[in-house]
C-alpha cells in the first residue's frame, strides 16, 4: 500500500495569520475572547480554549480587560458598527482575501447593483458577507438554486447585477454558474473571487482522488472548505472524511493499493501529522495481512471448477459428490456470501451446483469446495454487463460510511459515493440504512474487486418520467397531494410528485401572515390545485386556501346585517375603533356608534383588547368594508324594557 500526501494541504494563509494573531495575545499574558470559533477546526479550538481564548457570541459577551479578535470568516458591518460603539478593544483576523469580499459588495451596494453571491447561506462568511451589502442580495448554493431565483425574479435579467462567490465554493459549480449568469443577466460584473489556495488545493485533490483507490480528507466537519475537498473527492473514489487519526480503520483500506491523503485549510499540520502515523502502522498491518493470504492460498487450484450434487447438511458445511474419489464438502464460510445465512436456506439434497475446488487433501481423502467463489465470478459478470447496458439494479444498504453508502448485491458490496447516493447534494445518508434501493453501475475495476453505483441517476430518470406524466395530466383547476419542500420569505415550494410548483404567501391564508411558516412547515403534507400553469417556463402557481374557508363567505353566511355578535377591539383611530368579528375581518365601530351618548375619544370608552357586543349594521363587500354598532345593542335592550 502506497500514501500520497497532497502538496498543499492544511493551513491556508488566512487561518495560519488568524491562528496566529491569537497565539501571540495569548503568549503577550493578554485575555483573549474570540467571536465565534476563530477556525472551523474544533481541535484546535480546544486547544486555545485550554490556554484561556474564551469564545463569546456577540460583542456585548466580552468581558472588561479582554480583547476581542473576530474570526478569519469575517463578521457583518453591523457587528463592527456594534463593537466600536461599545468600545471593545478589538484585532480583526478577516482572512484579508474575504474582506475584499466585502468592500466589493459594500461597493455595488452604494451604486445599487443587486448582489448575486454563491455560496452556502447558513456559513459565517456568507452571513459576513451579506451584512456589508445594503441593497437587495441572493445567495444561492449551486446551479439549480440559481436557476430557481434567476426563473422566480425575472427582473434580475436587466436589472444591474454584482456578481461573488464564497472563497471555498466548488471550482467547476462556480464555471457553471458564471455561464448561466451571462446568457441571462444583460448587465452583469462577475468577480472570481474563489480564494486561489481554494482552487489549487482542490485542483490537486481532485487529481490525486484520479490515481488513489480511497481518499482521506482530514478537518472539521464544520468546515466549508474541507467538506468541498471530500465532495471533489467521492466523485472518483471511496473518500472518509476525518477529523482525528482515531477516525481510521485498517478494515477501510482493506485490498487498497494506493490512498492518497488532503487537508482543508483549518487542519492543523499536527493532526496531518498524527494522520500519516497512523496510516504508516496501517499499510505494516496491511503487508503483514496480504503475507498470510499468499501462504494460505498457495495450495488452492482455483482455476478447476467442478459440478456436484448435494448429499448431506450439516450446521457448519455441506457435503457433495463430485463424482471422484474424495469426499467433497463446502465450509459454511465458503458456502454463502451472507455470513448469517442457514445452509438449508441455500441448498436441499438432490441439488446440483457448480463450485470450485479449494484444497485436495489426499491424505484425509477430501475436497474442500467453494460456492460462494463461483457465485461471486458469476455476480461480477452480472455487474459487469449491468454497466454496458446501464441496466437498474436492486439492493440493500447495509453501510453507511464517511464518503458514501455499500449496497449488498446478491453478496457483492458495491460503494456509492454520497453525491450520487441522494436525488441531490447535501442530504443525510442515514435514511438510507437497511432501506431496498434501486441504482445503476458506473464504474467497474475487477482486478481490484470495485464497483461504484449511482441511485441518483435512477431518482432522476424516476423523476424525468414524472415530470413527463406531470404535465401530460395537468391542467388548471386540478387538485394534488404534495409534500412542502422549501419555504421562503414570498411563499412554499411543493413537489407535486417529480415537479414543484409554489404556493404565495397571498394564497396560504384568508388571514394576512408574515412568513408561509405560520401555516405550513417543510415536510408537511398538503392539498393544493393548479391555480396557472406556464408550459413554456415550467411555472406551477399553486393555490391552497379554499373558497369555502374566504371569512367574507362565512361573513356573508353567517353575519348578515342586524346579526348581533362579539367582537374584539384591536384597533384605536380618532373617528372609531376597529373590532374583530372573524379571524380576517374587522370592522369599524364609529365614534358616534361607541355609546348611548356623545363622548370625545374612542378611548373614553374603549381600550384594545376589550371584548363588545356589536350589531352588524352595513357591510359593503365590493370594498370589503363592515360597520359595527355598540349604540344599536344598547338602543334595542333600552326598547326591549
Amino acid at each position: 500500500m502506497g500514501v500520497t500526501l497532497a502538496k498543499t494541504s492544511g493551513f491556508c494563509f488566512g487561518v495560519d495569520r488568524a491562528v496566529k494573531m491569537v497565539t501571540r495575545l495569548l503568549d503577550e499574558g493578554r485575555a483573549v475572547c474570540t467571536l465565534g470559533p476563530i477556525i472551523h477546526n474544533p481541535q484546535l479550538v480546544e486547544e486555545l480554549t485550554a490556554r484561556g481564548a474564551r469564545i463569546v457570541e456577540a460583542p456585548d459577551q466580552v468581558k472588561p480587560g479582554e480583547i476581542l479578535v473576530t474570526r478569519a470568516h469575517g463578521i457583518p458591518e453591523k457587528v463592527e458598527e456594534e463593537i466600536r460603539a461599545l468600545g471593545i478593544e478589538c484585532e480583526d483576523a478577516t482572512c484579508p482575501f474575504v474582506s475584499r469580499i466585502h468592500r466589493l459588495v459594500a461597493d455595488a451596494s452604494a451604486k445599487n447593483q443587486v448582489v448575486l453571491l454563491a455560496g452556502d447561506p447558513d456559513h459565517p462568511e456568507v452571513q459576513g458577507i451579506v451584512g456589508h451589502c445594503k441593497g437587495t442580495c441572493f445567495v444561492f448554493k449551486n446551479e439549480e438554486h440559481l436557476n430557481k431565483i434567476l426563473t422566480e425574479n425575472e427582473e434580475l435579467a436587466k436589472l444591474p447585477i454584482f456578481v461573488a462567490a464564497q472563497t471555498t465554493f466548488r471550482l467547476s459549480e462556480w464555471e457553471n454558474c458564471s455561464k448561466t449568469i451571462k446568457k441571462v443577466c444583460t448587465n452583469c460584473a462577475i468577480f472570481d473571487t474563489i480564494c486561489n489556495a481554494t482552487e489549487k488545493r482542490q485542483q490537486e485533490a481532485m487529481a490525486l482522488a484520479r490515481q488513489s483507490d480511497a481518499m482521506i480528507v482530514i478537518g472539521g466537519r464544520t468546515s466549508s472548505n474541507t467538506c468541498k475537498l471530500r465532495d471533489v473527492c467521492a466523485q472518483f473514489c471511496p473518500t472518509y472524511h476525518i477529523e482525528t487519526p482515531d477516525e481510521l480503520s485498517a478494515a477501510c483500506f482493506a485490498g487498497k493499493r494506493q490512498i492518497g491523503i488532503t487537508a482543508g485549510a483549518s487542519t492543523p499540520a499536527s493532526i496531518i501529522k498524527e494522520v500519516l502515523v497512523t496510516m504508516t502502522d496501517i499499510i505494516e498491518t496491511e503487508s503483514n495481512f496480504e503475507e498470510m493470504l499468499e501462504e494460505s492460498l498457495k495450495n488452492l487450484n482455483t482455476d478447476e471448477k467442478v459440478k456436484g450434487v448435494v448429499v448431506g447438511i450439516a450446521p457448519n458445511e455441506v457435503y457433495v459428490d463430485v463424482g471422484r474419489k474424495q469426499a467433497g464438502f463446502i465450509p459454511l464460510n465458503e458456502l454463502s456470501a451472507d455470513p448469517n445465512v442457514k445452509p438449508e436456506d441455500v441448498v436441499k439434497v438432490g441439488d446440483e451446483i457448480e463450485l470450485l475446488i479449494m484444497r485436495t487433501n489426499d491424505q484425509e481423502g477430501t475436497i474442500m469446495l467453494s460456492k460462494k467463489r463461483v457465485d461471486a465470478i458469476k455476480i461480477w459478470d452480472e455487474i459487469s454487463a449491468a454497466k454496458d447496458s446501464e441496466e437498474v439494479l436492486r439492493g440493500k444498504v447495509t453501510e453507511v460510511i464517511k464518503g458514501g453508502v455499500i449496497v449488498l448485491y446478491n453478496g457483492i458490496r458495491v460503494f456509492i459515493p454520497a453525491s450520487q447516493a441522494t436525488a441531490s447534494r447535501g442530504e443525510a445518508l442515514d435514511p438510507l440504512l437497511n432501506t431496498e434501493v434501486s441504482f445503476r453501475i458506473i464504474e467497474v475495476n475487477r482486478q481490484r474487486r470495485r464497483a461504484v453505483g449511482s441511485i441518483r441517476s435512477v431518482l432522476r430518470d424516476e423523476r424525468k418520467a414524472q415530470q413527463a406524466k406531470f404535465w401530460e395530466e395537468a391542467e388548471e383547476g386540478k387538485e394534488y397531494t404534495g409534500t412542502v419542500k422549501s419555504l421562503t420569505n414570498y411563499g412554499a415550494f411543493v413537489d407535486l410528485g417529480g415537479v414543484d410548483g409554489m404556493v404565495h404567501i397571498s394564497e396560504l391564508s384568508w388571514n394576512r401572515i408574515k412568513h408561509p411558516s405560520e401555516v405550513v412547515n417543510v415536510g408537511d403534507t398538503v392539498k393544493v390545485y393548479i391555480k396557472k400553469l406556464d408550459r413554456e417556463a415550467g411555472k406551477i402557481s399553486l393555490g391552497y386556501k379554499r373558497a369555502e374557508d374566504n371569512p367574507w363567505e362565512i361573513l356573508k353566511n353567517q353575519y348578515p346585517v342586524g346579526t348581533v355578535c362579539e367582537a374584539e377591539v384591536v384597533g384605536m383611530t380618532t373617528f372609531g375603533a376597529f373590532a374583530k368579528i372573524l379571524p380576517g375581518i374587522d370592522g369599524l365601530i364609529h365614534i358616534s356608534q361607541i355609546a348611548d351618548h356623545r363622548i370625545e375619544k374612542p378611548q373614553d370608552v374603549l381600550s384594545v383588547g376589550d371584548k363588545v357586543t356589536v350589531k352588524v349594521t352595513e357591510i359593503d363587500f365590493e370594498k370589503k368594508r363592515v360597520s359595527l354598532s355598540i349604540r344599536a345593542v344598547l338602543e334595542d335592550e333600552a326598547a326591549a324594557e
